[in-house]
């Protein structure tokens, strides 16, 4: 019993914790506006944006949104030669934190849209038709880096383009 009542205090210490650096980080979110902007990207949320903010370089140090997806290891590598494009494994370079906020965001997305409850794209309903469920989740995190990243360095907003009601019954 006292080693049981030992790690109940223990636990609500850690929840206590936990509970004071969720309240730091979302008053940092809301403070900044860049991650405000990009907590509106379906699959990202208050953490992911804060994590982008935070650890991610000048945007404008990135050639292109693929390079800051390469940077962050969600590019296929390249094996290429004499004009015949080889792709090969997701290189996972990069942050693993923020790589696996930004994966575990898009598979939410696609629960959400596999249980009819979210608005899918059509590139997204076709590509889980083709492609198991984890593929498509890198896939879709390699999506919104690239449209991250595009934010970060535009400052605009997400718009999401509504989709037709009949695509949305297909997912």
């Amino acid at each position: 019993r006292e080693l049981f009542a030992l790690h109940a205090k223990e636990y609500a210490q850690l929840q206590e914790q936990l509970k004071t650096v969720e309240a730091k980080l979302m008053a940092w979110h809301r403070a900044e506006e860049c991650s405000r902007r990009l907590a509106q990207i379906p699959g990202v949320g208050p953490i992911g944006a804060s994590l982008l903010v935070m650890k991610t370089p000048a945007p404008g140090t990135f050639r292109s949104a693929r390079h800051f997806a390469a940077w962050l290891g969600l590019t296929p590598k390249d094996h290429s030669t004499a004009g015949k494009v080889r792709l090969g494994v997701i290189t996972r370079a990069g942050d693993e934190a923020l790589r696996s906020v930004l994966v575990a965001g898009a598979t939410a997305v696609i629960r959400h849209v596999r249980r009819g409850r979210g608005a899918a794209s059509p590139w997204l309903v076709d590509l889980l038709k083709r492609k198991p469920p984890k593929l498509a989740a890198v896939a879709l995190a390699n999506k919104i880096v690239r449209i991250a990243w595009k934010l970060m360095v535009s400052g605009e907003v997400y718009r999401a383009k509504p989709m037709p009601p009949a695509l949305a019954r297909v997912a």
